[in-house]
């Protein structure tokens, strides 16, 4: 019984991490594919403008919903048997993040006063259509309709590309068509969500309820911090070394990220299928066997993608880069121990949510987020762009190891720590060599790099041509 329990759990995981991937690695390879793009088209100092205001929306956003739709995905997840209940749930949640929404907007339009006002109208339109796009996308995924949020987020996607070849690379609309292809892009991906699960339908007056709101954002508001502390931890270094070494430095350390982001490709489809599993899981009494069993499942695999990014990376970075930025290849280097340490720490954030300790997750995040704060203040002036990147990432190592420890007030996970140690040391060695920038050195990595992931993931690659023969069997027979 509990081998069935584990087999029935593994393959919702792996189908859950097979849809979302679509919905997560579209939109991630096209900003890569816009990126010399925009790159080329843009002065660095509109690019840096442009990755601001990304930011600046990032920022916000969390702040003025209160983190409600975090609450949409996991209280529709608790009633998925109850339709009533989650109409309830989904009415106050959008009335919240309208009502919300209205007054955000009259306060940022006139705290950028500086700004010019088609300038202001276009970041307030951004982000209202952000935070409708966002509010969908987790109510979907709420609801169990995986397939509508990752068909959603590839209409975003593709929007998102056509809309920028033809604004700004066609027509040269500068900074303002490249924003302008954002707000079209996801009010396309919010319109079909809605439309595609017939949201409009879920939407009652009469289950607008202050009871049923104070228990959303009772439970949402904790992670406000927690988003907050993250921009610190992600985009925080971008205003420092904004505000000390000016805009075209922020555009070299805002491409420096690009590739070594590429890690979240995977991450984030797994993250977000795992928060699911781990929530269904987190009553059942073995939780502490098979989240220790998956922790090392995602370490594996992180790491294998990992070698195999940084053993890419030079060929990568000549492909996707456009312009004078030779400087962000040597900082792309330190960053891609940074975003594996921040898989790590999704995964381990997952299972506070599951457990909904939504105010643990805020205070580890709070903790890492001022390390690296105080880092980039201190460091910045003296070592330049290169203290963000190790800013970042001694910061999520700081994240992963506190909640490692913290997580086991929990549940009982177990680590190999031995295991663990000799992998960053490999992959510590791969930044080094690459680092280098020289051929041999390349050479080397790209053999490092696929011998290691083969060496991780070697079972997981076997279930996968396993299961994916079995579905061409299958198919051909019905044929």
């Amino acid at each position: 019984m509990s081998e069935h329990k584990n087999s029935n759990r593994e393959q919702s995981l792996l189908k859950n991490t097979l849809i979302l991937s679509l919905g997560t690695f579209v939109p991630k390879a096209v900003s890569f594919v816009t990126l010399p793009i925009l790159t080329a088209s843009l002065s660095k100092e509109e690019y840096g403008t442009y990755d601001l205001i990304l930011v600046l929306v990032s920022l916000i956003l969390p702040a003025a919903t209160l983190q409600i739709q975090t609450a949409a995905f996991r209280f529709l997840i608790k009633y998925r048997n109850c339709r009533e209940k989650q109409e309830a749930i989904i009415t106050n949640i959008f009335v919240f993040s309208s009502v919300v929404s209205v007054v955000a907007l009259i306060v940022m339009f006139f705290s950028l006063g500086d700004l010019h006002f088609d300038t202001r109208v276009i970041i307030l339109l951004y982000f209202l259509s952000d935070i409708f796009n966002n509010t969908c996308l987790q109510v979907v995924r709420g609801l169990g309709e995986n397939f509508s949020y990752a068909i959603g987020a590839i209409v975003g996607s593709v929007g998102k590309i056509v809309l920028t070849v033809v604004g700004v690379l066609w027509f040269q609309g500068g900074l303002k068509a490249a924003i302008l292809a954002l707000i079209v892009a996801t009010s396309f991906s919010a319109l079909y969500i809605v439309a595609k699960s017939r949201l409009y339908s879920m939407v009652h007056i009469q289950y607008v309820s202050k009871k049923q709101l104070n228990e959303l954002i009772g439970y949402s508001w904790p992670m406000v911090p927690n988003s907050m502390s993250m921009w610190v931890m992600n985009l925080s270094d971008r205003l420092v070394i904004t505000s000390v070494l000016g805009l075209e430095a922020n555009a070299i350390y805002a491409v420096a990220n690009k590739i070594p982001s590429i890690l979240s490709f995977a991450q984030s489809t797994f993250t977000m299928a795992w928060q699911e599993n781990a929530a269904l899981s987190s009553e059942d009494k073995d939780a502490s066997i098979y989240y220790s069993k998956m922790f090392r499942v995602l370490f594996d695999m992180m790491a294998g993608f990992l070698a195999v990014l940084i053993a890419m990376n030079p060929i990568l970075f000549r492909i996707l880069v456009r312009g004078e930025y030779s400087q962000a290849y040597f900082q792309s280097t330190i960053l891609f121990l940074g975003m594996f340490f921040s898989s790590i720490s999704a995964y381990l954030g997952g299972i506070y949510v599951a457990y909904m300790k939504t105010k643990s997750v805020g205070m580890t995040t709070m903790a890492a987020a001022i390390i690296n704060l105080l880092m980039d203040i201190l460091l910045v002036s003296k070592i330049g762009i290169t203290a963000g990147s190790i800013s970042t990432t001694v910061s999520y190592l700081f994240l992963v190891v506190f909640r490692m420890i913290d997580v086991r007030k929990l549940v009982a996970i177990k680590y190999d720590i031995k295991r663990i140690i000799r992998l960053l040391i490999v992959l510590l060695l791969m930044c080094l060599i690459s680092s280098r920038a020289t051929k041999l050195c390349d050479i080397v990595n790209v053999f490092i790099g696929f011998a290691l992931f083969w060496m991780l993931n070697k079972e997981f690659i076997y279930i996968l041509a396993k299961k994916l023969r079995k579905s061409v069997c299958k198919n051909s027979k019905t044929q």
